[in-house]
């Protein structure tokens, strides 16, 4: 049927004078990265609210431990919970950020941010912050595992350490915090809700940014095996797989040129990128006693990206209404149809 189509489809463009954009029109290859469109017509069916939507003090005597916590999504999560009235605990391995983002978290919440360097390559660093962690804050009740590494590149390019940079902050990284947050946990007889942020990508995998999409997909892996066999100590274990946020960290390193940040609301049938709002909104959500009996649960968060991408027809909504038509008429004359 696609290859019936597909042909009836070239036929009915071309004789439309759509040849050019009639025979994309069928491809499943990316858009052109080099389009000047923003947000797609029904974005403003799908508002990006900002505000915090769990009630005050949610997280009023609680512990959050956020990594990556200075910048971005990670800076974000850490706002929200505060709002909350956690008390935030943040790591990453550039202390000056950390010390910035805490004291700018903490004049609007009132609620104190801690910061705590820490190189999560490292499982002495990891040990370290979180002893550190313990002692200033107490047990965590939240451990979010934020902290990343990306870039984009050809594979055959990639080095060894290319490779290894990627993996030890995305997986090992992760299950180092994991691990000995979770030890600590066991023994004081404690119990946590633990939340990753990995990507899209790491169910599909993805071409040019090899590294990440095997480190996420393991990292998504550890947590539903941790949820499975960790909620015996009373810990819970979510993912959240996040489509195209615009942050400068990420998008400095796969969207250099700013060109392709143009591109993407075209495959989101949201019509739009996503917020550090919303995504925190949906982290604090996660964390809270509110979602108690989520636990295992990969959710994406794109605003329809991956399923627009993954269906083999989704690209016909280009197809004009003359065109439809005409179509029509050819498969109505074909012979066994």
């Amino acid at each position: 049927m696609a290859a019936l189509v597909s042909m009836l489809g070239r036929r009915a463009l071309l004789k439309t004078g759509g040849a050019a954009c009639g025979l994309r029109v069928f491809s499943r290859g990316t858009p052109s990265l080099f389009s000047d469109d923003k947000n797609a017509p029904q974005a403003s069916f799908f508002p990006a609210l900002q505000d915090v939507m769990l009630p005050p003090n949610s997280f009023k005597g609680k512990v959050a431990f956020i990594t990556g916590g200075g910048t971005g999504l990670g800076k974000g999560m850490t706002m929200a919970l505060s709002k909350l009235g956690a008390e935030c605990v943040i790591s990453s391995r550039k202390l000056d950020v950390l010390k910035e983002t805490a004291a700018e978290i903490s004049a609007e919440t009132g609620n104190k941010v801690h910061a705590i360097q820490c190189d999560v390559r490292d499982p002495e660093s990891v040990k370290q912050a979180v002893a550190q962690l313990i002692e200033v804050a107490g047990h965590p009740n939240v451990v979010i595992n934020n902290a990343a590494g990306n870039f984009i590149s050809p594979s055959e390019k990639l080095s060894a350490n290319a490779w290894r940079t990627i993996t030890d902050i995305v997986l090992n990284g992760t299950a180092y915090v994991t691990l000995e947050v979770g030890k600590e946990l066991i023994k004081a007889r404690k119990g946590a809700a633990f939340l990753a942020i990995t990507t899209i990508y790491a169910e599909s995998g993805s071409g040019f940014v090899v590294p990440s999409a095997s480190a996420k997909a393991g990292v998504d892996a550890l947590c539903k095996s941790l949820a499975s066999e960790w909620g015996r100590y009373g810990m819970r274990f979510n993912v959240i797989q996040p489509g195209p946020i615009k942050t400068k960290g990420a998008f400095s390193r796969l969207d250099p040129t700013g060109s392709f940040e143009a591109s993407i609301p075209k495959r989101i049938p949201c019509g739009r990128l996503g917020t550090v709002g919303e995504l925190a909104n949906l982290a604090v959500y996660l964390c809270s006693d509110y979602a108690s009996w989520v636990s295992g649960a990969v959710i994406r968060f794109d605003g329809g990206e991956y399923v627009y991408m993954a269906g083999e027809f989704n690209n016909l909504q280009k197809v004009t209404k003359e065109q439809w038509d005409l179509m029509e008429n050819l498969i109505r004359k074909t012979k066994g149809s």
